[in-house]
């Protein structure tokens, strides 16, 4: 049975979709209204916000980890975390309660950032000062870009105690792996998720490379994994979920027929094949 685990929050996947989304309506346009509609989410929202943004025309949409990324024509780049409920509502006729950020466009195109539980955020720098962020600078490649090889992973894992599925989550490896798509690409390689990481033998991450870009790739295509409060920009569910192989089916077979296992590590459910994964 597939379950959408409560801790599970929007991944890469989801960020990715999401930013795509948004270019479909944002790109291009003048934004005639920046508006928080309460003082904070998860911290205060910049209190120059609508005075840098308003009047502004978006150059590019883009992502880093799992921050969207909105660059406008004026040198400043607006950072968005949907945190664990977050979405943006496109062509919102009336504001709800939980809407915290109304965009309105040039073009008559109304957004808003809605987010239940407000663990996301916004934030505006400049953007030639992106890489400087403090979340950016200590984080690792992107794991779609081309700085994400085997060698690169082999030389990060290189000597490291600690479980390869802990390794690939810590940002300073590699940047926006989250928990069900370390679990999947790990069964793709098999390789098992509490391997130490300096004992991955170079063949299995020569597989694991690839493998995390075709699980990301599938995803993506797919408009990610819905779980509990995620929706793409225009509400439609991403449907990934019906295609993974580990993640959230404790007790059924794996393609191998060996029974598929769950366990907690660090508060995060880990799924994986005792038989495939070694």
């Amino acid at each position: 049975m597939r379950t959408a685990y409560a801790g599970a929050v929007p991944e890469l996947p989801e960020v990715e979709t999401t930013v795509r989304g948004l270019a479909e309506v944002l790109d291009g346009q003048i934004l005639a209204t920046v508006a928080p509609q309460r003082p904070d989410m998860r911290f205060p929202f910049p209190a120059d916000l609508r005075q840098r943004t308003t009047g502004a025309r978006i150059v590019r949409l883009h992502r880093r980890a799992k921050y969207g990324l909105i660059d406008t024509d004026r040198g400043d780049s607006i950072i968005f975390h949907l945190g664990m409920s977050g979405r943006w509502r496109v062509d919102a006729d009336a504001l709800l309660p939980h809407d915290h950020l109304l965009v309105e466009t040039g073009g008559g195109r109304r957004l808003a950032l809605y987010d239940p539980r407000r663990f996301g955020f916004v934030d505006l720098v400049p953007t030639a000062q992106l890489a400087a962020y403090p979340t950016f600078a200590k984080m690792g490649p992107e794991p779609l870009g081309p700085d994400f090889t085997p060698g690169a992973l082999a030389a990060a894992l290189a000597g490291r105690r600690a479980p390869v599925k802990a390794l690939l989550l810590d940002q300073r490896v590699v940047a926006g792996l989250g928990n069900i798509y370390v679990c999947e690409a790990l069964h793709m390689a098999g390789i098992a998720p509490g391997r130490p990481g300096g004992d991955v033998p170079r063949a299995r991450i020569d597989r694991l490379v690839p493998a995390i870009r075709e699980v990301l790739d599938a995803a993506i295509a797919a408009g990610g994994s819905s779980l509990r409060d995620y929706a793409r920009p225009d509400g439609q569910l991403g449907y990934f979920a019906k295609d993974w192989r580990v993640y959230g089916r404790e007790g059924a077979a794996c393609g191998c027929g060996t029974v598929i296992i769950r366990r907690v590590d660090s508060g995060r459910s880990t799924f994986f094949c005792p038989r495939c994964q070694r």
